[in-house]
C-alpha cells in the first residue's frame, strides 16, 4: 500500500475516504440531534416553559445575531449559526437541497472545493444578514430580536456555483431528455427574491449573498484564482498535527519511508540471449579478454553457468 493511501485511511472520515459532502451533512444533522437532545431535557425539566427557556440560554447562544454589539459579545456565532437548524424541515429540506447540488458540484469540480464553497457563501450569508438588519429602515426595528441560523446561505452558494460551471447539466434525464440546471437553479432563485417582503427578509437577503459569493468564486477560479487553496492548506496542516504517517518536517520521504536499507533495493542485470553471446565472442577474438567491461564479462559467466555455450 502506498503512502498516500496509508495517510488517508489513518484520518477519522465519515463514509467513503475524504468524501466532503457526506462529512458536511453528518456535520449538520449530528449538530441537530445534539440541540433537539437538548430541547427535549428543557421540556421535561420545566415543562411548556422549556422551549424559551432553551432558546433563551442555549440556541441564542449559537444563532447569529444581527445586532452587532451583540454579536462582539458572541463572535463563535459566525461559525455556528450555519450548522444549527431548529426545525425538523428546515434541516431535511436544506440537506436534501445541499445533497443535490452537492453532488453535482463534488462531481463537477472535485472534492475539496465543496466545503470552501459552502463556507465562504456561509459567511457572506452572515454579513449581508447583520448589514441588512442594521442599514435597511424596514429591518431595522426588529434589530434586537432578530437572528440567523442554517445552512441555507451555504447551500445556495453551492447551488450557484455548480450551475455556473455547468449551466446545461441535465437533471432528471426520462423528462424529455433532462432538464437544465440552470433553470431549476434560477427558479428557486426567483423564488427567494420575491419572497423577501413576506417572510424572514433577512434570511433570504443572506440567500441571495451565498447565490452571489457561489458565483464569484467560480468567476475567480476560471481566471485562475483558486480561493479554495488557504482553507484546504490550513485543514492539511490542522490534520497533520497528530498524524504519525507525516514524514517529519527537513526530511524527504523517500529517505524517510522508502530507503533506510543499506542494502540495495535491486540489482541491474542485462538478459543473456545467444546474440549477446556471439557479440561477445567475437569481441575476444578481436580485442582478447582485457576488452570486456564488467557488464559484459558478467554476462560471459552467467552464460558458463547456464550451459549457454
Amino acid at each position: 500500500m502506498s503512502y498516500y493511501r496509508q495517510q488517508n485511511r489513518s484520518r477519522l472520515t465519515v463514509g467513503q475516504d475524504g468524501n466532503s459532502l457526506v462529512m458536511l451533512i453528518a456535520i449538520n444533522l449530528v449538530a441537530f440531534v445534539l440541540l433537539a437532545f437538548i430541547k427535549v431535557i428543557y421540556y421535561f425539566t420545566y415543562g411548556k416553559e422549556g422551549v424559551p427557556i432553551y432558546h433563551d440560554q442555549v440556541l441564542d447562544w449559537v444563532a447569529l445575531p444581527a445586532d452587532f454589539s451583540t454579536f462582539i459579545s458572541r463572535p463563535w456565532t459566525l461559525i455556528t449559526h450555519f450548522i444549527v437548524h431548529d426545525s425538523v424541515w428546515h434541516i431535511i429540506a436544506n440537506m436534501l437541497w445541499m445533497w443535490c447540488f452537492g453532488y453535482i458540484f463534488q462531481d463537477l469540480a472535485g472534492n475539496r472545493k465543496l466545503i470552501p464553497v459552502f463556507i465562504y457563501g456561509a459567511l457572506a450569508g452572515a454579513v449581508a444578514f447583520m448589514l441588512s438588519y442594521n442599514l435597511l429602515p424596514p429591518l431595522r426595528e426588529h434589530l434586537s430580536e432578530a437572528s440567523a441560523i442554517g445552512a441555507s446561505a451555504g447551500v445556495m452558494a453551492i447551488a450557484i456555483a455548480a450551475t455556473a460551471l455547468a449551466p446545461n447539466y441535465r437533471i432528471f434525464p426520462m423528462i424529455n431528455g433532462g432538464i437544465p440546471l440552470w433553470v431549476l437553479t434560477m427558479l428557486f432563485a426567483i423564488i427567494d427574491l420575491a419572497t423577501i417582503p413576506y417572510n424572514n427578509p433577512g434570511g433570504h437577503i443572506a440567500h441571495l449573498a451565498g447565490a452571489g459569493t457561489g458565483f464569484l468564486l467560480i468567476v475567480v477560479l476560471r481566471k485562475g484564482y483558486d480561493w479554495s487553496l488557504w482553507m484546504n492548506n490550513l485543514y492539511d496542516w490542522a490534520n497533520n498535527l497528530a498524524n504519525p504517517d507525516k514524514p517529519k518536517k527537513g526530511k524527504e520521504l523517500k529517505t524517510q519511508l522508502f530507503y533506510k536499507s543499506n542494502v540495495q533495493p535491486f540489482k541491474k542485470r542485462s538478459n543473456v540471449t545467444q546474440q549477446r553471446i556471439d557479440d561477445i565472442l567475437d569481441k575476444i577474438n578481436q580485442k582478447g579478454y582485457q576488452s570486456l567491461s564488467e557488464e559484459e564479462k558478467e554476462i560471459l559467466k552467467r552464460a558458463s553457468q547456464e550451459d549457454l555455450m
